[in-house]
């Protein structure tokens, strides 16, 4: 299997990001829909809801709809206010000291990854992050330095809220700092349950719980994997190894981590998955680097670089093969410059 990754140099939204909308719209209108058409907030729900709780996004959101085509399922579903339930894994790490860092892996189903890595200024402010729903954010770092990214909680809990990249994307957009960060995350509501790592130049820091039956809670952690305070949803943790990434990324902290020690434990197991075929594959790495504002998604054997001040379009792929876990080993090869 070949998974595409392709980084997009667009201010605004306009032809590149149609393209990535024509070619993703199909599957997610149909996640979308899976309950009904019925079960989905209407347009003007949605709409309530973001002049309500995030209105300095409305005008990006309706550049973003009418690049889309104006549709009322596509407004809808790009509001990202109650969407359906969806789960997937992660790691994360908040490092301190001299050079302040932020390390990720996502993991997820290859068949249900994106891959678009996003170079944006939507509000005037450079925003660089890989997306998820089209402009929402799994992770991403901007101009000022701030770098966030998520976790699944590991609860079954859902609620009426946004779905977290939306949120995500709002803060990276509005916040320069952790403490602006936190605050839009304790008052935005969440439709279900994650760990948000936030890390600004300065180096101050926050792992934010966030859930849709409870408030928001800042934490002193500076790792997460698939639980919170401790597991509540045992099936997923096992099949996830959310307690063991936990342990060996606590391991790699400690002492005198730097980035590259701390990197290197990402990408070994417990921490790097390879379960593709059950969903819960590493799918990349990310390194934020909060005082040059820049990142690196990295594979064993491949570092790929861009920053807020330099950023190029490109494609590249990376192949999962069969390997002898059962699951899929990535390699990498890198595909055509994008148009």
């Amino acid at each position: 299997m070949d998974l595409q990754f392709e980084a997009i140099d667009e201010d605004m939204p306009g032809p590149k990001w149609r393209r990535v909308f024509d070619r993703h719209w199909h599957a997610y209108s149909r996640w979308f829909v899976r309950d009904g058409v019925r079960s989905r907030p209407t347009y003007f729900m949605s709409l309530k809801a973001l002049r309500k709780h995030m209105p300095e996004l409305l005008p990006t959101y309706e550049a973003i709809v009418a690049t889309a085509g104006d549709g009322d399922l596509e407004a809808r579903f790009l509001s990202m206010w109650c969407p359906p339930f969806y789960v997937g894994g992660c790691s994360q790490a908040i490092l301190t000291g001299a050079e302040p860092a932020l390390i990720r892996n996502y993991d997820y189903s290859p068949r249900l990854l994106e891959g678009t890595w996003l170079a944006s200024r939507f509000n005037g402010k450079r925003v660089v992050a890989v997306v998820d729903c089209l402009w929402g954010v799994l992770d991403g770092i901007n101009e000022d330095g701030l770098a966030v990214s998520l976790s699944f909680g590991g609860r079954t809990a859902a609620g009426q809220g946004f779905g977290i990249p939306v949120v995500l994307r709002y803060v990276l957009e509005f916040a320069s700092t952790t403490a602006e960060a936190v605050a839009m995350l304790q008052r935005i509501p969440v439709h279900m349950s994650y760990s948000i790592a936030v890390i600004d130049r300065q180096g101050k820091h926050a792992t934010v719980y966030v859930n849709p039956d409870r408030p928001a809670e800042v934490v002193e952690r500076r790792v997460s994997t698939n639980h919170q305070h401790g597991v509540e949803w045992a099936r997923h943790a096992e099949t996830t190894k959310s307690v063991e990434r936990e342990a060996a990324v606590e391991k790699s902290l400690s002492g005198s981590a730097d980035v590259e020690r701390v990197l290197s434990g990402f990408l070994r197991p417990p921490v790097y998955q390879t379960s593709y075929g059950r969903g819960y594959g590493t799918l990349y790495t990310a390194v934020y680097r909060p005082l040059d504002a820049s990142v690196e998604l990295v594979w064993p054997g491949s570092v790929w670089r861009q920053s807020c001040a330099e950023f190029q379009d490109e494609v590249r792929i990376i192949r999962f093969n069969d390997g002898d876990s059962g699951g899929f080993a990535p390699t990498f090869k890198q595909g055509a410059v994008s148009s």
